[in-house]
């Protein structure tokens, strides 16, 4: 995990003041390393009969794509609001600096498939919870969630119910 931790690069005041913004594009940009990160990510999930992964808007695309691939599962974008054709399912939560949406195609899972919920980063965990709901309202079954960083002192994993698995290669 050292070699992932090395290629995250602190952005300071980004998005506004205040919020040190990690950002994941050399990790993305070093074939190893991206190729290490998958590989982690995917470990907690072999075997475990994964239907889909779905990925949380943008960034969350980036590795849940790829993590299907490697599950050879499908790949199911939980998207920000207006971006997919209708009809649509979709859950309004709160964010460390404001209010958004996640919407799913209403047909995009089968009721009782194992999905995987993926994105970059967890913070305070309101965009993880949010997608976790989505999933849960087309029936589907959440196994659990994998996430590339996590910032620790946000306490966002406390959002997570528990039992459910919540994965994280770096804390900060």
């Amino acid at each position: 995990m050292q070699a992932i931790f090395d290629l995250v690069r602190d952005v300071p005041d980004f998005p506004r003041p205040g919020i040190m913004f990690k950002d994941i594009t050399p990790l993305l940009a070093d074939a190893a390393a991206f190729g290490a990160c998958i590989d982690a990510l995917c470990e907690p999930w072999r075997g475990q009969g994964i239907g889909a992964v779905c990925g949380i808007e943008s960034r969350g695309f980036i590795f849940g794509a790829a993590m299907a691939r490697a599950l050879g599962a499908g790949f199911v974008p939980l998207r920000k609001s207006g971006k997919l054709p209708p009809p649509v399912v979709g859950v309004d939560y709160g964010l460390e600096y404001g209010m958004d949406r996640l919407e799913i195609g209403s047909q995009a899972l089968a009721p009782g498939e194992r999905v995987v919920v993926v994105d970059d980063v967890l913070a305070t965990g309101g965009t993880l919870e949010a997608g976790r709901r989505l999933v849960e309202r087309l029936g589907a079954e959440v196994i659990g969630a994998s996430v590339v960083i996590e910032l620790g002192g946000l306490n966002g994993r406390s959002r997570w119910p528990l039992p459910l698995p919540l994965q994280a290669l770096i804390t900060y």
